[in-house]
C-alpha cells in the first residue's frame, strides 16, 4: 500500500511568519484494494503548522501498516478552511482539538459555550452533540495542545507568579500571542472575568507565529510580559537553543481541555480504519507530541513522514 502526499503552496509572507493555504491541485485519487474491501483512498487533510502535520503522518502511517490506501494533504490552512474541506468532501479526515472544535461548532450552531472549569468528557459530549450530521469524531488522544501563559523566570521571583491570578501583581500585562488571541474566551476578557486581573493593564502584542521563536523572542526581549505558548510547543530561542520559562497555572481551568482526536467524514472511513486510527492515538501524549515538534523544529529538523514513521513503528 502507499502514502501519497500533496504539499500545500505557500500562499503568502509575512513579517511574522508563513501562511499556507490550500493547493489547487485536482489530482486523481487512484484506489486500491483496502482492509476494509474498499477501493477509495483516504485523504487525510492537515492544518498549516507542523504538529497537525506530524499527528497526520501518524495516522497516515497507522492506516497504511492497517492495509489502507492514504493520501496526505498538508498545510491545507486554518480551521475554517480545512473544516470547510472536509465538509465539502475534499478530505475525509483531519486532526482535531477538543476545546477549540466544540468552542467552534457550539457559536456556528447557537449552543451554550463551554465554562471554564469543563472538564475532557464535558467538553467531548458538547462536540458530539453540536457536530454536522456528516461528520463524527474518533477517541480522545491524552496528549493535549492547551494554550498556556509562560513568563521568564526573573519575572515569575520578581513578582511572585505562580498561577494566572497573580498576573494582578504586574504593573502591566502584555500577551505576546497570535493576533485572535485578543477576541478568544481564554484571553484578555477571560483573565478579568475568571481571574480579576485589571482589564486596563492586559493588552495583546499580536505574533503570528503560533508561539514560536518570534513570540518567545518578544518575551525574552521584555517587549511582553507573557507568551501564550501552547503546552506542545519545544521552548526554544531564536537560535535554536532550549529556554527555561514558567508555566503559570490556570486553577480555575479558564483554558478548555485541548485533547488531540480525528474528525472525519463518517461515511468516507470505514471502522475499520477509525480503530486503526484511534489505536495510534492511545499513544500520543503531551509529552510524545513535545519530543516530534522538538525532532521537527530542533536542531535535527526532521520531516513529520520519518517522525511518524518512527513513532507508529514503536507502537
Amino acid at each position: 500500500m502507499r502514502i501519497r502526499l500533496r504539499h500545500a503552496a505557500i500562499a503568502a509572507t509575512t513579517v511574522f511568519a508563513l501562511t499556507l493555504s490550500a493547493c489547487a491541485s485536482e489530482d486523481p485519487i487512484s484506489g486500491g484494494d483496502s482492509a476494509a474491501g474498499d477501493d477509495e483512498t483516504i485523504v487525510i487533510g492537515t492544518a498549516n503548522f507542523p504538529e497537525s502535520e506530524i499527528i497526520g503522518q501518524v495516522w497516515a502511517a497507522a492506516l497504511t501498516d492497517a492495509g489502507f490506501d492514504v493520501e496526505v494533504t498538508s498545510g491545507i490552512g486554518s480551521r475554517e478552511v480545512y473544516l470547510r474541506a472536509l465538509e465539502e468532501g475534499s478530505v475525509d479526515l483531519v486532526p482535531e482539538y477538543s476545546g477549540n472544535l466544540a468552542q467552534y461548532y457550539l457559536a456556528d450552531s447557537g449552543g451554550t459555550e463551554l465554562g471554564a472549569g469543563s472538564s475532557a468528557d464535558d467538553v467531548y459530549a458538547a462536540l458530539e452533540q453540536s457536530l454536522p450530521e456528516d461528520l463524527s469524531v474518533g477517541n480522545l488522544a491524552e496528549g493535549q495542545s492547551q494554550d498556556s501563559y509562560r513568563v521568564t523566570r526573573e519575572l515569575a521571583d520578581q513578582y511572585q507568579l505562580a498561577s494566572l491570578g497573580d498576573l494582578n501583581n504586574v504593573e502591566q500585562v502584555r500577551i505576546a500571542g497570535n493576533p485572535e488571541l485578543a477576541e478568544r474566551p481564554y484571553g484578555p476578557q477571560g483573565l478579568t472575568d475568571i481571574y480579576g486581573v485589571d482589564s486596563e493593564k492586559v493588552t495583546v502584542v499580536p505574533i503570528s507565529d503560533g508561539g514560536g521563536p518570534l513570540t518567545i523572542a518578544t518575551l525574552l526581549e521584555g517587549a511582553a510580559e507573557v507568551a501564550n505558548i501552547y503546552t506542545t510547543s519545544p521552548l526554544l530561542d531564536s537560535a535554536g537553543n532550549e529556554i527555561d520559562l514558567v508555566t503559570l497555572d490556570d486553577p480555575e481551568q479558564l483554558i478548555l481541555p485541548q485533547n488531540v482526536l480525528p474528525l472525519l467524514r463518517a461515511d468516507a472511513v470505514p471502522q475499520e480504519a477509525l480503530d486503526a486510527v484511534n489505536e495510534a492515538s492511545e499513544s500520543l501524549t503531551t509529552d510524545s507530541l513535545v519530543a516530534m515538534n522538538l525532532r521537527n523544529v530542533g536542531e535535527e529538523k526532521a520531516e513529520p513522514t520519518v517522525i511518524a514513521r518512527d513513532f507508529v513503528d514503536q507502537l
